[in-house]
């Protein structure tokens, strides 16, 4: 098994469009999908139980998550004179009762005996990334299409796979991760600031230079943070499990998953932050003047403005040489909150971490006068025809550079 690599999470995964019949028990004799002979080289030659992590993924804020199993038999078992007929049968829970025809299934069988089974729309961003971090370069169709990591071999999981990993609930484990222990050792089990944190992300990392590549070194400073974060989490998380959630002779349930919560908002808004951070740090390295959460008009505020606010509210700075760019480490549906932002400056330029957006929702930005910014090693995870459209991030700091020095 190669560390860091998909293999250590997946045997292999398939993927198809449900039908009417596959989405719609009342329309079939059980609840259930038939699968291939290529399945089989990963789901087994025999009836199996899988235990099943059931997930509904959609937009922003549109999960559900259930456990519960699924049997992989051959309806025909009974029939010898006739060709096996291999099917998965599931029981109706939350998710499955969520699913219509033409939403896309991902069945993912994981090392064990463990599967999860993934339903999303059809066209829709979590679509497009499960698509890519799975490797299909095709569209789903009615039947399965597979990847069997064992036989094709398996793509080394970057910075982008680990972001789609979180998606689903799957923990990446960082296989440098002891190399760690003596950076982050200075803070114990307390979190610094996060400031704090991406200065020393980029202290450890001597040899990243904004100047040579912006685009690899604010992605090289984010995933260095981002293991060092989720180190450091480990240990922080590891104590706290350890004093117990009782109080008096009770469970603390209500502290158990106060704790919880706080754990899974330190992510992401710790990633937000640092996301800035490193932006920042890039801008500075090349002399780029810039202000940040610089504030415009309305009480809106802009997250990078160039040359500055200054220059923005001096009617005769002439308004084709002012630059506005907002961060945002997932777009989602929340690119539409910074259209009311920078109003004298069109198009505005909106950088993300999100990849595989999908093209419906790209299209709809063009339309409303945003341009897109994705730094370069995230861009193939988008469809070709968008690539033509997006910038990278070496691209903007030339279109700022070229306006800074318009006359």
């Amino acid at each position: 098994m190669k560390r860091g690599h998909l293999s250590e999470y997946f045997d292999g995964v398939a993927v198809k469009t449900l039908s009417v019949v596959d989405a719609t028990p009342s329309r079939s004799n059980q609840h259930e999908v038939g699968t291939t002979e290529a399945m089989r080289r990963f789901l087994g030659e025999s009836r199996n139980q899988f235990d099943v992590t059931y997930l509904w993924l959609a937009g922003e804020q549109e999960s559900v998550a259930e456990t519960g199993w699924a049997t992989h038999y051959d309806s025909r078992r009974n029939q010898p004179h006739r060709r096996p007929e291999w099917r998965l049968y599931y029981p109706s829970n939350p998710v499955t009762e969520m699913m219509n025809a033409d939403d896309t299934l991902f069945v993912a069988k994981r090392p064990g005996n463990d599967l999860l089974f993934i339903v999303t729309p059809a066209g829709s961003t979590i679509q497009n990334q499960l698509l890519w971090l799975f490797g299909f370069e095709s569209e789903p169709v009615l039947r399965f299409a597979i990847q069997d990591y064992e036989a094709d071999g398996d793509a080394e999981l970057d910075f982008t796979a680990r972001l789609i990993l979180d998606e689903i609930g799957i923990e990446f484990e960082d296989p440098d991760a002891n190399s760690l222990d003596r950076i982050i050792e200075r803070f114990g089990t307390t979190f610094p600031t996060t400031r704090e944190f991406s200065d020393l992300a980029r202290l450890t990392l001597p040899n990243v230079d904004a100047r040579d590549d912006p685009d690899a070194a604010l992605m090289a400073w984010l995933a260095h943070e981002e293991a060092m974060f989720r180190r450091l989490e480990r240990r922080v998380v590891s104590v706290r499990l350890e004093q117990g959630f009782v109080v008096g002779n009770d469970v603390d349930v209500d502290g158990f998953l106060q704790f919880s919560l706080q754990v899974q908002n330190r992510r992401k808004s710790r990633m937000g932050r640092a996301f800035e951070n490193h932006l920042a740090a890039v801008f500075r390295a090349l002399d780029l003047r810039f202000e940040a959460q610089a504030l415009t008009e309305q009480g809106n505020t802009a997250d990078f403005l160039f040359p500055g606010v200054k220059a923005y509210h001096d009617p005769a700075f002439p308004k084709e040489r002012l630059t506005f760019l907002a961060a945002k480490s997932t777009c989602k549906d929340r690119w539409r909150q910074i259209l009311p932002e920078a109003q004298l400056i069109w198009p505005k330029h909106l950088i993300t971490l999100e990849p595989a957006i999908s093209p419906g929702q790209t299209e709809q930005m063009r339309g409303e006068g945003v341009q897109l910014v994705v730094p370069r090693s995230m861009q193939d995870s988008y469809q070709l025809d968008q690539r033509s459209w997006l910038v990278n991030l070496s691209d903007f700091v030339d279109l700022v550079r070229r306006r800074e020095r318009a006359t």
